[in-house]
């Protein structure tokens, strides 16, 4: 966490399946007003998706089967990410997509707000904007 112009900064990480993947382009579209004063990290191809559609860098890791998930979930695991927006398909999960139960399992253990769906990924960027998630600076 650092600041940008006195602002907090926060790591912010990344993950879609398949069928997710415009919809969280369309998120970071949307917000990519408060996604670009932070530091933001995604698994490979969700990491390039975001980045050409809302114009802001991203941290890629590998492709979330090919090691990408393990990269990210080492970053939860040592309390390095704030948020996780996982955009998930609950109905049709391919078996080359990450799987969830892992990183819910982290961010549960380091308390980091994670969010699977829509809703609540604008709860969570509407709360992080008003600087509610200020605590995990202390928590950290």
């Amino acid at each position: 966490m650092g600041t940008y112009g006195g602002y907090k900064t926060m790591n912010i990480g990344f993950i879609a399946h398949d069928a997710k993947k415009v919809l969280m382009q369309n998120f970071c579209i949307a917000y990519r007003g408060i996604l670009a004063k932070h530091t933001l990290y995604a698994t490979g191809t969700t990491g390039r998706l975001i980045e050409e559609a809302a114009n802001v860098p991203v941290h890629k890791f590998l492709a979330g089967h090919l090691g990408g998930e393990q990269q990210f979930g080492s970053l939860v695991e040592n309390n390095e990410m704030d948020v996780v927006i996982f955009l998930r398909d609950p109905l049709a999960p391919k078996t080359h997509e990450p799987n969830l139960s892992n990183i819910v399992q982290l961010c549960d253990t380091h308390n980091i707000p994670i969010a699977t769906n829509l809703a609540t990924a604008e709860l969570v960027i509407h709360a992080l904007e008003r600087g509610d998630l200020d605590w995990r600076e202390l928590y950290r």
